[in-house]
């Protein structure tokens, strides 16, 4: 069984592929090429964003995005602990100081109410993370930034395709940053990504950062990288766009598949999550659609769990063992307010196996395994002498 089938989903679009790396080929335009443009286009459409930069990886968009915000030293960026370290790592990297405040227990995005209070004349941006394929509150996130007078960065590296009020991740805030990683909702055979924005100007920067900040051909406007997205991953992305939606609806399917079959076993995405239960599944935000980037569950005895499902031969992947504030190259960069809620589920979370091809056999055989694992009889004897 695989935890994500990348190998489905490229039997289904073979021959798109392999007529696109042709084209690639042929015209010999392997940085910078047509496909990039077009690529650029048909995202910024789908998404609703005026601008489009593709670049070369989920991280550098948000180095990128934050670069023409001016971050740098001594300035202080609000995200949350719980997520990938890319997010923080970034903000570091430019010399500035992650602040961490606790996440939302139901969602596991940033709680927007925690901002507020972490809030200093040192802030230059927002940055919350859309985690696991849905939306953070990006309405009242947006509220404090207008009221302070600053920007929102949207990680939304697990959240494209996904919707809040009808809008879409990436045309949330003042940039918007995803991610093109093999394994994310949409992804390339190797690294990649892409800001949005409805701001010219700041659009104008990010397309002159990502190729060594140039304006025009060895005319260096301001510092940048080389952060340009390869044209053979742009157009194996446009082989992918076309199926796109029907994988979003197809990833849907799945995770309600599982849900249902939670459910019928006593499980409850609707609990608190205080509430004692022994499994949680997913809550989805009634205002949000998500992409399930990832189906993620709590647990007790998350160990005995991971352990009972690999005996039987079922991946499971747990996002995130460790907040950030807790990673070593961060604890001595960063500063956090309470983390209450960030620090309990780090124990208590684990994915399950997600992607458009699952089949409702696997489903069924998945919801068995996890909920003989949390059996009675199950801790019985593993607690047996």
């Amino acid at each position: 069984m695989e935890f994500i089938d990348l190998k489905t989903q490229y039997r289904q679009i073979r021959e798109d592929v392999a007529t696109r790396i042709s084209r690639v080929l042929e015209h010999g335009r392997y940085i910078m090429g047509p496909e990039v443009e077009e690529l650029e286009s048909r995202l910024a459409a789908f998404v609703g964003s005026r601008h489009c930069i593709g670049v070369s990886s989920g991280s550098d968009a948000l180095l990128i995005a934050m670069m023409a915000l001016d971050i740098g030293p001594g300035d202080e960026v609000i995200t949350t602990p719980f997520t990938f370290i890319a997010t923080a790592e970034m903000v570091a990297v430019l010399g500035a100081t992650p602040v961490f405040v606790d996440i939302d227990p139901a969602t596991y995005n940033i709680d927007p109410q925690r901002i507020e209070e972490a809030v200093t004349p040192r802030t230059r941006a927002i940055l919350p993370v859309d985690l696991y394929g849905q939306c953070a509150d990006m309405e009242a996130i947006d509220a404090i930034a207008r009221s302070h007078g600053l920007p929102v960065i949207e990680d939304a590296a697990q959240s494209f395709g996904a919707t809040r009020h009808g809008r879409h991740a990436c045309a949330l805030s003042t940039i918007g940053c995803t991610s093109f990683f093999p394994s994310k909702p949409l992804g390339g055979y190797g690294d990649g990504g892409a800001c949005f924005t409805d701001d010219d100007d700041l659009a104008e920067r990010m397309r002159e950062i990502r190729n060594h900040g140039q304006d025009r051909r060895y005319h260096h406007a301001r510092l940048g990288l080389n952060g340009r997205l390869d044209t053979l991953q742009a157009a194996i992305l446009l082989a992918k766009l076309d199926r796109f939606p029907d994988e979003i609806r197809r990833r849907q399917e799945v995770a309600s598949r599982y849900t249902t079959l939670f459910a019928e076993r006593g499980a409850d995405s609707s609990a608190k999550p205080d509430s004692g239960a022994s499994l949680l599944t997913p809550y989805l935000d009634p205002a949000n659609t998500s992409v399930f980037a990832q189906y993620t569950i709590q647990v007790d005895a998350r160990d005995r769990v991971i352990e009972a499902l690999q005996r039987q031969g079922i991946p499971t992947a747990v996002h995130y063992p460790v907040t950030l504030d807790r990673q070593p190259a961060i604890t001595g960069r960063c500063r956090s307010h309470d983390l209450t809620h960030a620090h309990r589920l780090q124990s208590r979370v684990m994915s399950l196996p997600m992607h458009p091809y699952l089949e409702s056999g696997e489903a069924e055989r998945i919801v068995r395994a996890v909920a003989a694992a949390l059996s009675p009889s199950s801790a019985t004897k593993e607690n047996a002498p």
